[in-house]
């Protein structure tokens, strides 16, 4: 039976998040941007990134799993490139910082990249791409995680749900914003399934015995999004956020569940590109423009009311929301609007 929901002010939501987190040792700064980071997915419908996981950070950082002092640092390496230092705190505010710094050196050299070393979990990594959205340039972010996917043609774990997001500009509009795991489904839909007590597609995870489950509680491995090309995918962002920075990679990566009190150390790759450096910023808009129409006029098929572009479904659900409020599960409102941290 699926747990109730309740509806819930957008600021309001946000507001529990960050006292909560402020509660469990986080510095006000940090605390301030996860909880931006957390209602940013929550008011797009991605709940799996959203208030799910609170109760988790809290733990984890009550546990000493997340540097609540860190000492942050930006290493420049090169005219466009550089290394965030994260010191292993939770990682929204330091991708976050991080972002930043790739902008920065885009706006100057062109382009701008910038890697992310030794950080806990940062959330939905759509958020990051977008800040360079926003200041009129193309982003890509890449990020690993700890091993939870079978590779292709195998039975045990090796790499993470390993996500990738682009954004791009749009002059009148919300920016085009792609955001995925390259599994089937990202592991928080088995967490938001197991929160509200639903059952899963059969496609998106095998059991203990490597069998496909619907059950979100017997879930031991996810499974690579289209075979062999997830797979492909998944190998490609560890390389890039792990690998090169000299991260642990693959199955080295630290578990995100199993000791709360362990760093987890985790790698992020920010490519942003300034269009003023290639075919000019306007140009580049004004195709974004014709390619966005172009989508629209597109007929739609059997079942769909139109085509949308990467990320506008998100915008329908915030307006939609902005109406009836945020729906989290009561539990998970309880646990916001109690004193425990865990």
């Amino acid at each position: 039976m699926s747990e109730p929901l309740v509806y819930i002010e957008r600021n309001r939501l946000r507001q529990l998040m960050k006292d909560k987190l402020v509660k469990a040792g986080l510095p006000e700064e940090q605390a301030d941007k996860t909880a931006d980071l957390l209602i940013f997915a929550d008011e797009r419908g991605v709940h799996s990134h959203g208030a799910v996981r609170m109760q988790y950070y809290s733990e984890r950082a009550l546990k000493g799993g997340y540097n609540l002092k860190p000492k942050l640092s930006f290493e420049k390496t090169g005219p466009a490139s550089g290394i965030y230092h994260g010191d292993n705190a939770l990682g929204h505010y330091v991708s976050y910082q991080a972002m930043k710094k790739a902008i920065e050196l885009a706006k100057t050299s062109g382009i701008g990249v910038v890697g992310v070393k030794e950080m806990g979990h940062s959330g939905a990594i759509g958020y990051y791409a977008r800040q360079a959205a926003l200041e009129g340039m193309a982003a890509l972010t890449v990020c690993q995680s700890d091993p939870m996917v079978v590779p292709f043609g195998g039975t045990e774990p090796y790499f993470g749900t390993n996500p990738i997001a682009f954004s791009a500009p749009r002059k009148d509009g919300s920016p085009i914003l792609f955001d995925m795991a390259t599994t089937v489904q990202a592991w928080g839909k088995i967490l938001d399934a197991r929160s509200k007590n639903k059952s899963i597609p059969d496609s998106w995870a095998v059991d203990k015995n490597g069998a496909p489950t619907t059950d979100p509680f017997k879930v031991n491995a996810l499974l690579p999004m289209a075979g062999p090309k997830g797979y492909g995918l998944a190998m490609m962002v560890d390389i890039l956020s792990g690998s090169l920075l000299g991260l642990p990679f693959g199955k080295h990566v630290t578990s995100m569940y199993k000791d709360l009190s362990e760093y987890r150390r985790l790698g992020q790759l920010h490519l942003v590109i300034n269009p003023e450096y290639f075919g000019g910023k306007e140009q580049f808009l004004e195709k974004i423009s014709q390619m966005v129409e172009e989508l629209h006029d597109n007929p739609p098929a059997e079942g769909f009311d139109k085509v949308y572009y990467p990320g506008e479904i998100q915008i329908d659900v915030m307006k939609q929301y902005k109406k009836t409020g945020i729906p989290v599960t009561k539990e998970i409102l309880d646990y916001l609007e109690s004193d425990k941290i865990y």
